[in-house]
């Protein structure tokens, strides 16, 4: 046998090395839902509301971990989604990324910066299918990808402004005719199960592990379900949301439009005022397609257990941002109110704790870093963190108060130990809530005099989170009361 010469050896021992260290590292499979609130859950119990019925997630729960406090930072424009998933896929905070999709985030691109091209860096095939939604081509950034998706199924107008109390309701969620979720033939969250099937057991085969990335458009609106999904739900069973308002009285300043159907979009959906009628029938309806959502997600469990890959696999389940539904007399998720911007956040696999939960505030986002992390990918210039060493030993110091911001003007947000502080410059409104004694944000303290000396420590923490966010908006001139 020919000798070789010993740095030929030293080289491959060394590849070899790098072949057994590429192999030990985890498959990691990204699930991200659409318009999923942090109480959908039903094992979650947060605020003591109703649940959809989601044994799926519930299991995924049971076997890692859950981030009851999930946040995401907020958006420049009203598809929130645009903002919160350029941040999980560059990794950047939320106007380094309105600078960047300008630039169709070219620079990034071109620098191999994006989620998907860390990992494939570090030696994994990448796949990706559903919902994109980032201002940039996806095939490029993928090893492959089937079926992309646009940012919402097609609607029509007989979705918009229903139910109407006493008059027959111009739409059904169960009616296929009308495409939306169905367009194609097959309901979209399950045509995304098959390819989550076909992507996962092709990856199966390879020796690199791989990332894939499964993006649902559920539950985003038009929120269609087959009727036996609606059925689980029944009309008179669903509770109304405490929180209930018939509108909000800071609609306009939030930079939402006027209540009426000229509104920003998903406010539209339902009739002004809102009714109990109304809230209730899309709250239904909300639940039957997290149901429905909930049994794909099942089958995407199923198939990486049968392939053998449960063990070195770690499966991290979010969604982009929440919605209101008839909190606070709101319908969609441009709002800084708990219900929009908190999240479901669960992961689970090899090294992960099971059944546990962590209070912890975090950023929806921080699932990019922490699988960079478990791939030992390249983390430079990421501005989230990774939840490893929250998982490993409670390390909390990189995860302290929670910036937030809806539009460029408009609001403006802080959450810092169990207070948080709601600014609408345009009005000049400050809101101020408890979140320990109310977590639903039902009892507004800014007008207590006694409470200045908070107010004006929160807008001094804001004022500091802004020039970490690069934040140019000029809170000072609007709200001179909150200076030292």
């Amino acid at each position: 046998m020919k000798k070789l010469p010993f740095f030929s050896a030293f080289a491959a021992l060394a590849m070899l090395a790098g072949a057994a260290e590429t192999a030990r590292r985890p498959n990691i499979v990204f699930i991200l839902t659409d318009d999923q609130s942090v109480d959908t859950i039903a094992s979650s119990k947060v605020w003591g509301s109703e649940a959809a019925r989601t044994p799926h997630m519930d299991r995924l729960a049971a076997d890692g971990t859950r981030f009851s406090h999930a946040y995401n930072m907020g958006a420049w424009h009203g598809a929130v989604c645009v903002a919160s998933r350029s941040m999980l896929n560059t990794g950047r905070f939320l106007w380094y990324n309105h600078k960047a999709e300008a630039r169709r985030f070219e620079d990034l691109v071109a620098g191999g910066r994006f989620w998907s091209q860390r990992m494939k860096a570090a030696g994994y095939t990448t796949m990706m299918s559903g919902k994109w939604h980032v201002t940039t081509e996806l095939e490029p950034l993928f090893d492959k990808v089937l079926h992309p998706r646009p940012g919402m199924p097609p609607s029509v107008k007989e979705s918009y402004n229903r139910p109407i109390e006493g008059k027959p309701d111009p739409w059904s969620p169960f009616d296929r005719s009308i495409g939306g979720f169905w367009q194609g033939g097959k309901h979209w969250s399950e045509a995304l199960a098959d390819d989550a099937e076909t992507l996962i057991k092709e990856a199966a085969g390879e020796k690199k592990p791989f990332f894939l990335y499964l993006a649902f458009n559920a539950p985003h609106d038009p929120r269609q379900s087959p009727r036996e999904f609606i059925d689980l739900h029944p009309h008179d069973a669903v509770r109304m949301p405490e929180n209930f308002l018939a509108a909000n009285p800071h609609h306009q300043a939030m930079g939402l439009g006027p209540m009426n159907p000229k509104g920003i979009r998903d406010e539209t959906l339902a009739p002004f005022p809102r009714t109990e009628f109304a809230v209730k029938t899309h709250r239904r309806e909300y639940q039957a397609i997290v149901s429905h959502l909930d049994e794909q997600i099942g089958r995407v469990l199923t198939t990486i257990e049968s392939q053998g890959l449960r063990d070195n696999t770690v499966v991290i389940l979010t969604s982009d941002h929440g919605l209101a539904i008839g909190r606070h007399g709101l319908m969609g998720k441009q709002s800084l109110y708990e219900h929009s911007i908190r999240v479901p956040f669960l992961i689970a696999g090899p090294g992960i704790p099971k059944a546990r939960t962590i209070e912890t505030r975090i950023h929806l986002q921080d699932a990019m870093a922490t699988a960079l992390d478990l791939a030992g990918a390249d983390r430079t210039d990421i501005d989230f963190r990774s939840l490893m060493p929250l998982l490993r030993d409670g390390k909390t110091e990189h995860h302290g108060p929670i910036y937030a911001a809806m539009f460029p003007k408009a609001q403006r947000a802080v959450i810092d130990g169990d207070h948080k502080l709601i600014l609408y410059p345009e009005s000049r409104t400050s809101l101020l809530f408890n979140l320990a004694d109310d977590p639903l944000e039902m009892t507004d303290l800014a007008g207590d005099p006694s409470k200045l000396p908070l107010l004006k420590r929160l807008f001094a923490r804001l004022l500091e989170l802004q020039k970490t966010h690069d934040d140019p908006l000029d809170l000072k001139s609007s709200f001179p009361a909150l200076l030292p």
